[in-house]
């Protein structure tokens, strides 16, 4: 376009000289006409780079969104397949849990049941004693403690005051006691003697360990008298240590005073199966008469 103006304008001027002045006027508003068709021209033409410039950057910015969005799609790609990885392995681990949950189940209500038959054959013996030695006498208790069953005696009615000789009564009593054990060939007697806290001596008894040991023989001697089978039987002599009340008064000494014959399960035989059972949950978590009126 400029020099398409170039030529125009030389030529005008060459033919200046030899055109008339109409001719010169045309001439001149075709110049005029055309510089204006160019100033247009121009104008269109910057509105064009400036559409292209704009354009190009809007194509640079849709360009790099694009590679942001396919680095995105490929993150995803790879968080889904790690998703899945875990997503599996977590299905194992569960499932794997849920089989050890059921054993552990399986082996807890087996445990359950042993606890069970140990109360039931408690609450059978609790009533074998009652029915067989009887329950008229407040000198005699037969209850459970932790679990197992005692009967408590106290020393009145077993034992001359002052004495580990056994009454005259003591032989109905322990006679009764003798044919509970007997009929429970699987559990033990432990004989206890306890004592009050007044010191005794006498004879080649030095102290309230020997008298309340000593009475303990001498009811486990009149139970196998009895009949009871010595294998059953076990002497324990806990002097005054383990008071049922206070020493403070004679009536509560003589309360302390006493012989308690606990019928246990044998350990070896009747607490096995509880105790492997525990066992093996452990493993897999990846268990009294005495001194002054003695």
């Amino acid at each position: 376009m400029k020099k398409l103006l170039i030529l125009l304008v030389s030529s005008g001027l060459m033919f200046t000289s030899c055109v008339s002045k109409k001719q010169y006027a045309e001439l001149e508003a075709k110049q005029k006409k055309t510089q204006d068709l160019l100033n247009t021209a121009t104008v269109k033409l910057n509105a064009c780079e400036a559409d292209k410039a704009a354009a190009n950057a809007r194509i640079a910015s849709l360009e790099d969104r694009i590679a942001d969005l396919r680095k995105t799609n490929s993150d995803l790609i790879e968080s889904s397949k790690e998703l899945t990885i875990l997503t599996k392995q977590g299905a194992t681990n569960l499932e794997k849990s849920l089989e050890s949950l059921k054993e552990k189940d399986l082996k807890i209500s087996r445990l359950q049941d042993a606890l069970n038959k140990k109360d039931s054959v408690t609450l059978a013996l609790v009533t074998s004693l009652k029915k067989e030695v009887g329950l008229d006498d407040e000198d005699i208790e037969i209850n459970v403690e932790k679990g197992v069953v005692f009967i408590s005696l106290s020393d009145k009615v077993l034992f001359r005051s002052g004495s580990y000789n056994l009454s005259s009564r003591a032989n109905e009593i322990l006679g009764k006691v003798a044919t509970v054990i007997n009929s429970k060939p699987d559990f033990e007697a432990l004989v206890e003697g306890h004592t009050d806290n007044v010191p005794y001596k006498k004879g080649v008894l030095i102290d309230n360990w020997d008298l309340s040991a000593k009475r303990s023989t001498a009811v486990v001697r009149k139970l196998m008298e009895l009949g009871a089978n010595p294998s059953q039987l076990i002497a324990a002599g806990r002097s005054e240590f383990v008071p049922l009340v206070p020493n403070d008064t004679a009536e509560n000494k003589s309360t302390n005073r006493r012989t308690k014959i606990y019928i246990l399960p044998k350990i070896d035989q009747f607490y096995e199966m509880i105790e492997d059972e525990l066992e093996v949950l452990s493993n897999e978590g990846g268990s009294e008469g005495g001194g002054g009126g003695n």
